[in-house]
């Protein structure tokens, strides 16, 4: 199974199904539909949870919208602030769409 981090910031709203995506960089994106993966704390690597995998597709900074921040249960300014924080300047971003498991 492969693995994944969240801060910790995001592990309440994914436990209770408020956030359904992540955007990630391309690095961090090497996932498949189908995929199952083990979910853990970015900060302590503590386990909380599984999810499968639903989609992977690419979206650019500038395209984020208000679904794309309803998914990750934020606003869409909050959920750009968020994106510039991890990853300052990048444009080019990959949507997992995932279910808990």
């Amino acid at each position: 199974m492969k693995n994944i981090t969240f801060y910790g910031r995001f592990e309440n709203d994914i436990l209770a199904g408020r956030k359904t995506i992540t955007l990630r960089e391309a690095s961090d994106a090497n996932f498949s539909a189908g995929d199952k993966v083990c979910v853990s704390r970015y900060e302590d690597n503590v386990f909380f949870c599984n999810i499968e995998v639903i989609a992977v597709t690419q979206v650019m900074f500038d395209d984020l919208n208000d679904k794309h921040a309803v998914q990750e249960n934020m606003t869409l300014e909050q959920l750009k602030d968020v994106i510039s924080e991890i990853y300052p300047g990048l444009k080019e971003l990959f949507m997992i769409e995932f279910r808990l498991i």
